[in-house]
């Protein structure tokens, strides 16, 4: 379901995690927004064809924001991925698309020298380490002991590497890249990160 938001007072929660996400998690960047702000707000249909992403569900506008070069990556827009939604953020706008139910996203940034600090991951502005790098990973539900991701991937451009996993799991991300590895525990709960950059290889 795709929403329009009219009533910020009903999104307080997001909108605070938006501003905190411009201003401090995302130590992923902030985007650039143009010197006369435009206070017309248009209609959903449009803010979404202006971004390229008309049409498309949550899996599809994160795995098309996900791909795109770091160079290009809209500088206007704020694309947020929560646990049970991607809220799409422009100068005097916002538009939220449901997350499918059973699942969730998860963004991996590994790093060995330099990190950031990071919660709800912004497809827009965050920036690892390690872009366009092969990797091992294996993700791990630790009540069931299933492994729900068992893959060798490569990173975007922006250095994540995301993954459509359970929701309401917690369990453990194994990474190895170029004879280093590490591990770190995760949950896709409702209080879960999607933004996973506190995985150091060693």
């Amino acid at each position: 379901m795709i929403q329009t938001q009219t009533a910020p007072a009903s999104k307080l929660r997001r909108t605070i995690s938006i501003v905190a996400l411009t201003l401090v998690l995302a130590g992923c960047g902030t985007a650039e927004s143009s010197s006369e702000p435009d206070n017309d707000q248009v209609s959903t249909g449009e803010f979404l064809s202006e971004h390229g992403l008309d049409g498309m569900n949550a899996v599809e506008a994160i795995d098309h924001l996900d791909r795109l070069a770091v160079t290009d990556r809209p500088n206007d827009l704020m694309a947020s991925v929560y646990p049970d939604e991607l809220v799409l953020a422009g100068e005097a706008q916002e538009v939220t698309i449901e997350l499918p139910r059973e699942k969730a996203y998860v963004s991996i940034a590994p790093y060995v020298d330099t990190t950031h600090d990071c919660f709800y991951h912004s497809l827009t502005t965050c920036r690892g380490e390690l872009g366009n790098e092969e990797l091992d990973v294996k993700i791990t539900d630790s009540a069931s002991g299933e492994v729900v991701v068992d893959d060798r991937a490569t990173t975007f451009d922006n250095g994540f590497a995301g993954f459509w996993v359970p929701s309401d799991i917690e369990g453990t991300i194994s990474i190895t890249h170029e004879g280093k590895s590490g591990s770190v525990d995760f949950s896709t709960g409702e209080e879960g990160a999607t933004c996973i950059t506190d995985l150091r290889l060693s």
